[in-house]
């Protein structure tokens, strides 16, 4: 709490609210975390505009802790526009857009728009596979997500034989 006193514009304050609001939520304190990740998330883009990248990171943990609080519809808006900056910005084959496209899938999969994440998944492995092999933790993510996707109680015959 003792970043309160310092300024809006104060670097410590900025990093300790990242910090507070990223401890909250890994130790699953989602209803406390998420005031602080918002309040983050807002002075980023309040006095850092241009800062992209980390306005991103703030975003995604602000994504995770609405996951937490299993609020997965705001999560999934935020996701969709992370990853689509994400891409534009680094490009799809760059490990964080990979990242957050597992984490886009995997919200689409506990939302249960297996077509969307099958479409989606199909598009990302490719990628994945090129820039980080097939071993990759994120390339198997990936393939889990997808093989969920597939393995649902709407399957027909030909998404299991997928």
């Amino acid at each position: 709490k003792t970043y309160l006193g310092r300024p809006d514009t104060d670097d410590y304050r900025r990093m300790g609210m990242g910090i507070l609001g990223s401890a909250l939520h890994m130790m699953e304190r989602n209803e406390e975390a998420l005031p602080v990740l918002e309040a983050n998330l807002a002075l980023r883009r309040r006095f850092w505009s241009r800062d992209e990248k980390h306005i991103l990171i703030a975003q995604s943990r602000l994504a995770n802790c609405l996951v937490g609080l299993g609020r997965r519809d705001e999560a999934l808006a935020l996701e969709r526009v992370i990853y689509d900056r994400r891409a534009t910005i680094l490009g799809v084959s760059h490990k964080r857009t990979i990242m957050t496209g597992s984490n886009l899938a995997a919200t689409l999969v506990d939302l249960r728009l297996w077509d969307e994440a099958k479409t989606f998944l199909h598009d990302q492995l490719p990628a994945a596979r090129r820039s980080l092999g097939s071993d990759h933790d994120l390339t198997l993510n990936l393939n889990q997500n997808l093989a969920g996707c597939l393995h649902n109680p709407e399957s027909t015959r030909d998404d299991l034989l997928e």
